[in-house]
């Protein structure tokens, strides 16, 4: 038997520590990118305020789902847990409601994610236009999305072919290249004066804001869109599976990669309205980093920007893949998908869901719109945030999970703070986002968000008549998910 790996059988190798998937994870703060300019269109600069409020959900949320991770260590992130916790005791038939649920979070959690593939590979073939003006005379911008998306999935699957271990290293790398300059385009601003406070204080909301039903209802389609972008970093708990130490690792990743994205998602929407003001940003919606570059740093200054940002997107296409192939890998471990798409290569990677994915994203790039997909995405984001949340709360409660040992535990009473974020999830964000899209988007995004997720139904049912042996007729919690018996402590 190989190391890390039992023979024969699809589990993920234990190969990276808590700063290797942090360094996947970094992605998450460039997820501010398709939405620095959707904010302020409904809230002008008081979208600063809703970016620092949505990180600081994500640590209320994520110290939930960082004790879930040390308490069901083999569990892939927030797709293991819902499953882990939702199915039934000693459930002898096929068709089990509560694995259908537990599955069904997971769903909602794949699609939050995948479509981040396609939304980046929109923009980069956008900004590849833009920096060569002689491109748009052959191809036009969603031919060009569609050779991004081609060329960037090949590049991602042949590097990750070869295990987690060698995605984080390109993650340093282009972290490197990506988040340094993104923060130091950041903080010049503040430090050349060009950031003027008056862009900020003078436009906080827009002159017809008011407190009535339909402002509320934007106010919350506004959160669900934030916290698609800045409660991302729970991402960093999808690889517990893959942690050397779970116990210490997935803790300590998730709250670095929460720190760095507090500074950066209120610094950059900061430094963004500080520098062109409300009305700029709004002239810019797309890609409003790129006149504050010509700004701070001149007409150079832009080209050097663009460069930068498409090392960026590569970056955050890399987190996402990474993270939508394991919620896929941990469905078919859990039987909640047809076996074959958990399958997984030698080197523990889950390559079968990895070519769905792509597909799937090109497709999904024929939309020609990353707001409209952002938009059915964050219909999936918020279902997978508040069902995982309830089952942090029945595992802290089912005298099955009770009693499972936590290396990490998130603070006393939690389990309160967990159902008020579940419920702001469910149905408040979920409510406010369909509003949102009614009135900016229209009808498509909220169709094509809840028809990919009924989809699943159909798809469970399936997996379901196929399987020989239910998974749920398991008992709640075998000893290989207690922590006793880890990967690593059997024998080669």
């Amino acid at each position: 038997m190989s190391e890390n790996r039992l023979d024969g059988a699809d589990h993920l190798a234990r190969s990276i520590d808590w700063k290797q998937g942090l360094a996947i994870a970094l992605g998450v703060p460039l997820l501010i990118l398709p939405s620095l300019g959707y904010l302020p269109m409904y809230l002008s600069a008081a979208a600063i305020l809703i970016w620092g409020l949505s990180v600081i959900q994500g640590f209320f949320q994520n110290a939930a789902y960082a004790e879930m991770a040390t308490a069901f260590p083999k569990a892939s992130g927030l797709p293991g847990f819902a499953q882990h916790v939702f199915r039934s005791e000693n459930y002898r038939g096929k068709y089990d409601k509560s694995k259908l649920l537990g599955g069904f979070s997971a769903w909602s959690y794949w699609f939050a994610w995948t479509p981040v593939l396609a939304i980046f590979s929109i923009l980069v073939g956008s900004y590849l236009h833009g920096l060569f003006p002689a491109l748009g005379e052959l191809f036009t911008e969603n031919q060009l999305a569609l050779m991004t998306g081609l060329v960037v999935f090949t590049g991602l699957f042949t590097v990750n072919w070869f295990g987690l271990k060698d995605g984080a290293i390109l993650g340093y790398i282009l972290g490197a290249f990506s988040v340094i300059p993104l923060i130091v385009l950041t903080v010049a601003p503040f430090a050349t004066g060009h950031v003027d406070l008056v862009n900020i204080t003078g436009s906080w909301l827009p002159q017809d804001w008011a407190w009535d039903m339909h402002h509320i209802l934007i106010l919350l389609g506004i959160f669900a869109i934030a916290q698609w972008s800045a409660c991302a970093w729970e991402t960093a708990a999808i690889y517990g599976p893959e942690y050397k130490n779970p116990a210490k690792d997935v803790s300590r990743a998730l709250f670095a990669c929460g720190t760095i994205c507090f500074f950066s998602f209120v610094l950059v929407q900061a430094a963004v309205i500080g520098v062109l003001g409300v009305e700029g940003v709004l002239d810019q919606p797309v890609s409003p980093l790129i006149p504050v570059a010509q700004v701070v740093f001149g007409q150079a200054g832009s080209m050097v920007t663009i460069i930068m940002l498409i090392a960026a997107m590569v970056l955050i296409i890399q987190t996402a893949y990474l993270g939508s192939s394991r919620a896929m890998h941990s469905m078919a471990m859990e039987g909640n998908l047809p076996k074959s798409l958990g399958r997984t290569n030698r080197h523990g990677t889950p390559f079968v869901a990895m070519l769905i994915i792509a597909a799937f994203n090109l497709v999904l790039i024929l939309m020609g719109s990353p707001a409209a997909i952002v938009a059915a995405s964050a219909i999936g984001y918020t279902c997978a945030n508040g069902i995982s949340l309830f089952a942090y709360v029945r595992a802290k409660k089912h005298p099955a999970f009770a009693a499972l040992e936590r290396p990490f535990k998130a603070p006393r009473g939690w389990k309160n703070v967990a159902v008020l974020f579940g419920l702001f999830n469910l149905p408040l964000c979920l409510i406010g986002v369909v509003y949102l899209n009614s009135l900016e988007i229209g009808w498509t995004p909220t169709w094509v968000g809840f028809i990919v997720l009924a989809s699943y139904i159909p798809i469970w049912l399936y997996t379901q008549r196929r399987s020989k042996t239910p998974i749920s007729s398991l008992p709640y919690a075998p000893a290989s998910e207690r922590g006793a018996e880890d990967l690593d402590m059997l024998p080669s």
